[in-house]
């Protein structure tokens, strides 16, 4: 089966699940569908050029939930987390645009509630200023990411995503033994329901970071 065969059955599989979102009832049932898609194209596509266009479809989807909820910051959350993840796999100065999108939904969330789902705005804006390049070309902050970052693990102390992100972070800016700490802490987090894709996707993470960090040390 060729490449471009491959990505647009994931492109029609991903599509086809806007369907069931239109006919639920509960942001909560919403919400958790939409997190187990981005799950499946996020972690369990390896391939970069079908991730990308998996988590590109995912977009019109993310947006009707957002419009279907106004008000509320959890689609919010959700739909920036579907363009952050697209701008990561994509890479590039091409990717920008869909960073500063996911920014403004991510500032958009925190404006209605900062706790949401356990501060995941503030943990996902941190990793954006973090990531980003900085002045003249993108946002970039390392200051404002810290900040965010620190924020997000008060929300969330014992939360697997809170904690790697501070993690990744402290480890990129030359705290190893805070990162380790904080990759320490997320393992220990227990697997959420309806969410085991995604926190067997980033356990996984968490441990070739730690293993990288270690082998270093």
């Amino acid at each position: 089966m060729s490449k471009i065969i491959r990505v647009l059955m994931t492109v029609v599989a991903l599509l086809g699940a806007t369907g069931a979102l239109a006919q639920s009832t509960s942001l909560e049932t919403d919400v958790l569908a939409l997190k187990q898609s981005w799950a499946e194209a996020n972690y369990r596509i390896s391939d970069r050029v079908t991730r990308v266009a998996a988590l590109e479809a995912l977009q019109p989807r993310a947006h009707a939930l957002s419009e279907k909820y106004p008000r509320r910051a959890e689609p919010l959350i959700w739909e920036g987390i579907v363009y952050s993840s697209y701008a990561d796999a994509k890479g590039g100065l091409s990717a920008l645009g869909a960073a500063k999108t996911a920014r403004r939904l991510f500032e958009s969330a925190i404006a209605i509630d900062a706790k949401a789902l356990d501060g995941s705005a503030l943990a996902s804006l941190g990793v954006l200023y973090a990531k980003v390049p900085g002045f003249p070309i993108g946002f970039g902050d390392k200051k404002k990411a810290r900040e965010l970052l620190e924020k997000a693990v008060a929300a969330s102390p014992d939360g697997m995503d809170s904690n790697y992100f501070i993690g990744e972070f402290l480890a990129d800016n030359q705290d190893v033994p805070g990162g380790i700490s904080h990759l320490e802490k997320a393992l220990q987090a227990s697997v959420r329901p309806g969410q085991e894709t995604a926190d067997q996707g980033r356990r996984e993470q968490v441990r070739a970071l730690l293993e990288k960090l270690r082998a270093k040390g």
